[in-house]
């Protein structure tokens, strides 16, 4: 990815954290998922009052692009008010169409940190794992 493409990832996954609906945690996420093909999906966090189920911004955004048929991607942009990182659960969706995804964790002031999915979740248990010989 480029540093065009990555500030560009940043910025929409900033727009989306406004969108965001987090009455109950008031931890606003936004994401911006780059797909191999080159388009944008973007997404928040929704939050519910049972709240299992919850939507996290990343699955949010990995959902949206699997379901306009996607499966491969580039990268993706979290910004939280801290530079939280996705927790395990988007990890584990993002492992399963990404195996070293670049993820960019940013906080609601601009500062920047760069990871691979590689670096988040090591030793990851993936769909490889389940192909059979």
């Amino acid at each position: 990815m480029t540093d065009e493409q990555k500030r560009n990832l940043v910025k929409l996954a900033k727009d989306a954290r406004e969108k965001a609906y987090a009455p109950y945690s008031n931890y606003q996420v936004g994401a911006a998922l780059l797909t191999k093909t080159g388009l944008v999906f973007s997404g928040c966090n929704v939050e519910n009052a049972a709240l299992g189920h919850t939507i996290c911004a990343e699955r949010t955004a990995i959902l949206k692009a699997v379901s306009e048929g996607h499966r491969t991607f580039e990268g993706i942009a979290v910004v939280t008010k801290d530079g939280g990182t996705p927790c395990g659960s988007c990890r584990q969706v993002m492992r399963e169409f990404a195996g070293d995804l670049t993820v960019i964790v940013a906080d609601e002031k601009g500062a920047t940190k760069t990871y691979t999915l590689n670096e988040l979740l090591p030793h990851s248990f993936g769909p490889d794992n389940l192909k059979k010989t």
